[in-house]
């Protein structure tokens, strides 16, 4: 079976794309919770959880506020999960063991985790549009039209330097989310098929991706919200970049800040990921078929 980082490139974007149709209208409710201002003393915060952000969202905006900055992604998206599946192949062949029934848990993590490093190039500059549009929302006269003004800005502002602010934050959020990210999803599929003697089902495949999606945010969500801090701060806020805004995270807000909108993004998670995955098989025997070999068991694919 052709199992090269080709097919994985191209089946890991198709489910990059499908991501973004499920999740982002979660994404956008996770950004405008890390980023809402600090309310002043006996004053409301502008919103007190999920469900009271998605109905002012709907009420100012109507449902396809849920999908503002979704350009940015949705371009962006395809060549980020192209990319990290490609990277997930690549790492695997680097990393891992000549014999392919021999890798470990952690030669799965290694390859993740080398996946990682290369999506920052896209995602770093896709996710400052994308939270630069998303909280703009309550602002009378908005600074951005859509994502080509996002970009023309920021770069007559301070180059691409600026396009590229929390590329750092972006880093220490995917190389070890990428890594747990993956290795959650082998260690599930070795499990639902006894290590492969049998096929993964359908349904199999989804809750093996979902719970993907779940462990690549639990482990990524403090340098999220580190990330968008410091992408959606004026100029010059944090001088030092991610360490700045995390001290000042730290300091004006606690620890608890650093897991602001988990809510959003673990029910995002779930869904987006079993989507991706989904999306990632699909495409995969797709390109079986159209080679002339449809019948690939499904526990192969990956």
């Amino acid at each position: 079976m052709a199992d090269g980082p080709l097919e994985y490139f191209l089946c890991g974007g198709f489910g990059g794309i499908c991501t973004v149709i499920v999740g982002h209208p979660f994404d956008t409710l996770k950004v405008r919770l890390q980023t809402m201002p600090i309310p002043a003393p006996g004053q409301p915060p502008l919103y007190t959880g999920m469900v009271d952000c998605v109905k002012k969202t709907i009420t100012k905006e109507g449902p396809r506020g849920l999908y503002k900055g979704m350009g940015a992604p949705l371009a962006g998206v395809a060549p980020i999960f192209a990319i990290s599946f490609m990277g997930f192949k690549v790492g695997k062949q680097i990393l891992g063991p000549a014999d392919p029934t021999k890798f470990t848990y952690m030669d799965y993590f290694a390859a993740g985790a080398f996946s990682g490093i290369f999506t920052t190039l896209i995602m770093a500059p896709g996710e400052r549009i994308k939270c630069l549009l998303q909280i703009q929302h309550d602002a009378k006269v908005k600074k951005y039209d859509g994502p080509v003004d996002v970009v023309k800005k920021l770069y007559k502002e301070g180059g691409m330097r600026s396009i590229y602010r929390g590329s750092g934050a972006t880093l220490l959020r995917d190389v070890p989310a990428s890594g747990l990210y993956f290795l959650t999803y082998e260690a599930i599929k070795d499990y639902l098929t006894d290590n492969g003697k049998k096929d993964i089902t359908f349904h199999g495949t989804l809750f093996a991706g979902g719970m993907a999606g779940i462990s690549n945010w639990l482990i990524g969500m403090p340098s999220d919200v580190l990330k968008s801090r410091l992408q959606t701060a004026p100029e010059g806020t944090y001088p030092n970049g991610v360490r700045d805004a995390f001290k000042h995270l730290m300091k004006t807000e606690g620890p608890l800040a650093l897991y602001k909108g988990i809510v959003p993004v673990l029910l995002r998670a779930f869904p987006a990921n079993a989507a991706c995955f989904a999306g990632f098989e699909l495409c995969k025997k797709l390109i079986l078929k159209i080679k002339g070999n449809p019948s690939v068991p499904e526990a192969e694919v990956l």
